[in-house]
């Protein structure tokens, strides 16, 4: 370098600091995107939802509108999947009321058999620790009383937000279910001529994988949901019906959702069966793990989505710490998506310059 020449940059830091402020301005808008969905969490889980019962149902009610007209077709597809699902919910609701008096009897019987266990070796408990911390916890409710009661008070606001983003979830799918293509063209035409196509193209990919996917957890979850069921009522294991709809509705969360409904599956088998039966729920996590992740998840997922299994953990660990379940149920489609509409978008550039 001559003197007063002006410093070189070689060509690897000139590539690196390119390459480093980009990352950080999508960075900065990926902060600032979830800065403003987690001010406005509600609408955002609220069309979430839209999305996902649209993506169930439009295939439904494009079948239904054959024989009737667009609107009745729609509102006759919403109605059934209304009554279907609080036709689950009354089976459910029914089970647990006819079994409530067996299962308390089941449980206490199965209470004093694990304090007879954890008693034995080689846990050896003080005899009475559990008792003692059943009266311990009994004080503690009636000492801290008003501030439970004030607690639930509090709860009750949450409740009204759930039901409000789920109303909310419910009249943003019956447009997307009647008109979401008019929507989406009405969308395309507010953007300049430059770049519809490639946000058509983009549309398309991100659409194709989020019903695929949508269409794919749901049978896994109720294959899942069917084995469980079955096994526990084998087993003879109480609360088989709502242990089952349970484990559906934990399957949304892929890799941990399973394995913990089952978990509480093993509890109730604890306090009501004994060890063996138990243990042989247990086995059945190992087992339905294995069929969930060697043979439904390749076979049904793959075509729809292909993520590296160590995304998907990192995805639902990401989400969950930055929204909680929500985050965790979220967290896979979003990332499906986003990479689908990334290879779409880079085949459709590679065929302009081919």
């Amino acid at each position: 370098m001559q003197p007063g020449a002006p410093p070189t940059v070689t060509p690897l830091l000139r590539t690196a600091a390119a390459h480093a402020w980009r990352v950080l301005v999508v960075g900065l808008l990926v902060y600032s995107l979830f800065a403003v969905l987690g001010r406005f969490h509600e609408i955002g889980v609220a069309v979430f939802l839209g999305l996902v019962i649209t993506a169930l149902l439009r295939p439904v009610a494009d079948i239904v509108a054959r024989g009737l007209p667009r609107p009745p077709a729609v509102a006759l597809t919403l109605l059934g999947s209304i009554a279907l699902v609080l036709g689950v919910l009354a089976l459910v609701g029914e089970a647990v009321a006819g079994e409530r008096t067996t299962l308390v009897r089941e449980f206490r019987v199965g209470i004093g058999r694990i304090e007879d266990w954890l008693e034995q070796p080689p846990f050896r408990l003080n005899p009475g620790a559990l008792s003692d911390l059943q009266a311990r916890i009994g004080e503690y409710l009636s000492t801290h009383r008003s501030a439970l009661v004030s607690t639930a008070l509090s709860g009750a606001g949450h409740v009204v937000a759930v039901l409000t983003t789920l109303a909310l979830a419910l009249f943003c799918a019956v447009f997307f279910v009647h008109s979401g293509d008019r929507q989406w063209a009405w969308f395309q035409e507010q953007l300049p001529r430059s770049v519809r196509g490639r946000v058509g193209i983009a549309g398309r990919a991100a659409w194709r994988t989020f019903t695929g996917y949508t269409h794919g957890i749901v049978l896994v979850a109720a294959t899942n949901a069917v084995l469980v069921g079955v096994a526990l009522w084998l087993l003879g294991v109480p609360l088989a019906v709502p242990l089952a709809l349970l484990e559906f509705v934990a399957a949304f969360v892929p890799l941990i959702g399973s394995p913990l409904a089952l978990a509480v599956a093993a509890v109730v088998a604890l306090a009501s069966q004994g060890p063996l039966v138990a243990a042989l729920v247990v086995a059945l996590i190992v087992v339905i793990g294995q069929i969930e992740g060697h043979l439904l998840h390749p076979l049904v997922m793959s075509w729809a989505v292909r993520l590296h299994p160590l995304v998907v953990a990192i995805s639902v660990v990401a989400g969950s710490i930055a929204a909680g379940i929500v985050g965790a149920v979220v967290a896979v489609p979003l990332v499906s998506v986003v990479w689908s509409v990334h290879t779409a978008l880079r085949a459709a550039r590679t065929a302009t310059n081919a």
